[in-house]
């Protein structure tokens, strides 16, 4: 994250056990140990530091402060360091969105941290990501009152104009020498899984569009399905590989028709209904 021999920026961390390891490198070998900084944050342990730094152990909200103060922490920077770790420690999305909320607040992190908040917004609305696709269709136009007419459903002149904007520093869509605007890359993919606070947003606002084409999409027009299985451990693992390989394989279909014309969105989700006979089996979940 940063130079080892200069103080890491707590600002540029998503991940406050990485800060601290970081900081701990930076230190170490000048008079810092985790002796002393457990006499710094006032800790019974002189290895609860590395017991934190190893994901063994967590930090209350007091404790937070104390670790930012014995880092060197004030203001702002100390503040940040509690929302981060309120942020690593969150149980629930609903939790983690709020402290990535408080983040952003933040006027340095807003500086040092512009790509990941341009990544976050092209998963924070349905319609970059559409957009994006719709640049690969002839006749896609750069212009914002055009993109705005051809979603479903429509979206404001600026809200178009911005979606522009942060695809094109994303370096997804690209200007081309004759002034048009197209797709950089064939796609773009997140992984098989990911748990990334945007793409969890992402995935929420897509599964919303879903549930609302039930009633604003014809029927001939989409394709709303489920099915509801039994499988055991290995039969749950072979089903992932093969919807990941389905994914795969409709991309390749993408790319490979002549004449995109129209934005589809299909959404593919995969959860219990029950729990494993082993929990079942060993008393309460």
């Amino acid at each position: 994250m940063g130079k080892l021999d200069a103080a890491p920026d707590v600002f540029a961390y998503l991940d406050y056990r990485a800060f601290l390891r970081d900081h701990y490198e930076s230190r170490k070998g000048r008079g810092f140990s985790f002796r002393a900084f457990a006499r710094k944050a006032n800790l019974g342990s002189p290895n609860y530091l590395k017991l934190v730094m190893d994901g063994e152990r967590n930090l209350s909200g007091p404790m937070a402060a104390r670790f930012a103060k014995a880092c060197g922490l004030e203001g702002d920077a100390a503040a940040y360091f509690e929302d981060l770790v309120q942020l690593g420690q969150a149980r629930t999305s609903t939790e983690r969105a709020a402290a990535y909320d408080r983040l952003k607040g933040f006027r340095r992190y807003r500086s040092v941290q512009k790509l990941e908040l341009d990544h976050a917004e092209y998963h924070s609305t349905w319609y970059l990501p559409a957009i994006r696709e719709l640049a690969a269709r002839e006749g896609f136009r750069a212009d914002p009152a055009w993109i705005a007419r051809a979603l479903r459903p429509r979206i404001s002149v600026a809200e178009a104009r911005r979606a522009l904007e942060t695809l094109l520093r994303l370096g997804l869509l690209t200007r081309r020498e004759d002034g048009s605007v197209r797709r950089a890359q064939a796609h773009v993919t997140t992984g098989p899984e990911t748990s990334g606070l945007h793409i969890t947003r992402y995935h929420r606002m897509m599964m919303e569009r879903a549930s609302e084409a039930i009633d604003r999409v014809p029927a001939a027009e989409r394709d709303i399905s489920s099915l509801t299985l039994c499988l055991g451990p290995s039969g749950l693992a072979d089903l992932k590989r093969r919807v990941q390989a389905f994914r795969r394989e409709l991309l390749d279909l993408s790319e490979q028709d002549p004449a995109p014309d129209q934005v589809v969105q299909l959404n593919m989700q995969l959860f219990p209904l029950s729990h494993a006979s082993s929990v079942e089996d060993g008393g309460d979940a």
